[in-house]
């Protein structure tokens, strides 16, 4: 059993007094991260501070990057406008204001998921619940929007911000039930956030619990987690005053036939190096959860393909199941971390490559866009025109997905929105989705 480690969290108001931002940070750098801070969410732990970054690479180091805010995350203009702010002393509430104007500005709730995701019932708006796909609903736990640190990447970063008229989050579980009883075609529950293991087990068991116990009424088999837990406070699972609990409650899950399947965020290889993250993988998997791992291709953090192939071949190794290459989504800091959607396919063709068929589960570069999971399938030529050829993953309509559609080729591209259709005044998707809003029968 790893040995329990005193749990710390920084912040934008605190992070001056880890001793590695004194010794290795100037005040220029001090002073971004404080201003970026100021407007994206920053939090990190000692964890992270302590056993995954290596400060003597900052500010190049990966974890780094990945944690802590930097200048160019923000534009010229947005982070002028926040330093001119700090610097004249204004008072909190105007900070604030500041803050969530330029928060406004980079569109904080991407593919449509304030206007078209989120269910009705009883004439009640199910804010915690968003049902964009047939067999998954995503549940936001009232208690489980914040994670252990933050990634500076991260597309549901308005639920870290205090805007709340920008947050999803669900207490109420009897209606979360009676949504999946009147839904028969739902066979996957996502509990999300944020991130669900913020949660102490009396609101883990609160929320997870009801599913098993009307089990009968409703046809979910797969209670999926969506966490980066075990990248950034692996102690979860091993020393934490409730950990022998949650491993408890997952195997009791898994006995009374959900199949638990925990889905984690796994960025770089560097997560998977320590000691603590080994041996909670091992825990996690012996109550018979399986492990999938997601992450987002991202310039200056994972751009490369030996990194991918490296993280992919660790995690089979340590019993994981390569899941997703997505790519960054368009919200927030989008311009710092996007990589053209020719170079992510490259990318992503030389990983796959470097490993066998066990690592080959995993599907991408995908971008998770308004209409559903787009994947580019690569680069070809049609009646002499070079084109992207894509499929959908997931579709809004079911009938959608695997359904294979070309754009015209622009090596400029990061998502789909600036895509334009190869052979057609517009995508089969958008043709069929006004179609739908007129005729929704």
């Amino acid at each position: 059993m790893a040995e329990a480690k005193m749990y710390k969290v920084y912040g934008v108001q605190n992070f001056r007094k880890i001793p590695q931002v004194e010794r290795y940070l100037n005040e220029e750098q001090r002073f971004a991260i404080e201003v970026v801070g100021t407007v994206l969410p920053f939090k990190a732990n000692s964890y992270v501070v302590e056993e995954l970054i290596d400060w003597t690479q900052v500010p190049d180091d990966p974890i780094f990057i990945l944690t802590f805010p930097q200048r160019s995350m923000l534009s010229d203009e947005h982070f002028n406008q926040m330093a001119e702010a700090l610097k004249a002393g204004l008072k909190k509430p105007e900070i604030k204001a500041v803050a969530n104007e330029i928060r406004m500005q980079l569109n904080p709730h991407p593919a449509g998921q304030l206007e078209h995701n989120v269910p009705m019932i009883e004439d009640t708006k199910l804010t915690g619940i968003q049902h964009k796909y047939d067999q998954t609903m995503l549940f936001f736990p009232q208690h489980g929007q914040t994670c252990h640190a933050y990634c500076t990447f991260c597309f549901r970063w308005p639920q870290f911000v205090g805007m709340d008229e920008l947050k999803f989050a669900m207490r109420e579980t009897e209606l979360m039930v009676k949504y999946l009883e009147e839904h028969d075609e739902i066979t996957d529950v996502l509990f999300t956030g944020g991130d669900p293991m913020i949660m102490k087990i009396d609101r883990l068991k609160m929320y997870l619990e009801p599913i098993l116990e009307s089990k009968d009424r409703h046809s979910v088999q797969t209670i999926r987690i969506g966490s980066k837990a075990l990248g950034y406070w692996p102690y979860r699972f091993l020393t934490d005053n409730d950990a022998e609990e949650v491993l408890d409650l997952f195997k009791r899950l898994n006995d009374a036939g959900m199949h638990v399947s925990f889905m984690a965020h796994f960025n770089h290889p560097t997560e998977l190096e320590t000691p603590a993250v080994k041996q909670a993988i091992k825990r996690i998997r012996a109550t018979g959860t399986q492990i999938r791992s997601q992450s987002p291709l991202m310039k200056n953090i994972n751009a490369d393909a030996d990194t991918w192939a490296h993280m992919w071949k660790e995690q089979v190794r340590l019993g994981i199941i390569p899941y997703y290459m997505f790519l960054a989504r368009d919200t927030g800091a989008q311009d710092y971390f996007a990589v053209p959607l020719a170079k992510a396919w490259k990318i992503f063709q030389k990983a796959y490559q470097q490993v066998s068929g066990i690592a080959r589960t995993v599907r991408g570069p995908s971008m998770s866009a308004d209409p559903g999971k787009v994947q580019v399938l690569g680069t070809t030529e049609i009646k002499d025109e070079k084109v992207f050829a894509l499929r959908f993953l997931q579709g809004r309509v079911a009938n959608w997905v695997h359904r294979p559609f070309f754009a015209k080729y622009d090596p400029n591209a990061i998502w789909l929105d600036d895509l334009e259709p190869a052979f057609d005044d517009e995508f089969f998707f958008e043709r069929e989705s006004e179609m739908l809003s007129v005729n929704p029968n």
